[in-house]
């Protein structure tokens, strides 16, 4: 069997296993034996010269190509789920807010909700803003 051959079966084992992992080291290492495997195909260097260009391509690759490509493929992550995402939205005002109590429409659901501080009053078809949910009742202040 060629040399060439060999490293492609290698790469493309490498990468079937890569698609049961999804952390894209056994990539890097397909991609040092697809290049080990085009060298040997082109070139028909020796065994240890293919292996020489499948260890350069492969610390390469693993260097330079996977941080960018993990960065990218899970940036999203750190999107804000459940009440963590209502904080800082505007809520239009239903019933009057004030420390104890009222009612606001935020994100198309009625919310109870209860004023930042003491003293503060909110009426019907006013705008504000939520600050914080406390257990199941809406924070919230006027917007700046």
């Amino acid at each position: 069997m060629p040399p060439a051959l060999i490293w492609l079966v290698f790469a493309l084992g490498l990468a079937g296993a890569e698609a049961l992992t999804g952390d894209m080291f056994l990539l890097m290492l397909s991609g040092g034996a697809l290049s080990a495997a085009l060298s040997s195909w082109l070139m028909g260097w020796a065994a240890w010269a293919d292996g020489v260009v499948f260890l350069a391509v492969s610390i390469l690759l693993l260097v330079l190509v996977r941080p960018a490509l993990r960065r990218r493929l899970w940036s999203a992550t750190g999107t804000e789920t459940g009440v963590a995402a209502l904080t800082g939205k505007s809520a239009l005002v239903l019933d009057r807010v004030e420390q104890h109590g009222g009612r606001v429409k935020l994100d198309g659901e009625v919310w109870t909700a209860r004023a930042l501080t003491d003293g503060e009053v909110f009426e019907p078809g006013e705008h504000v803003t939520v600050l914080h949910i406390d257990g199941a009742t809406a924070v919230v202040g006027k917007i700046l």
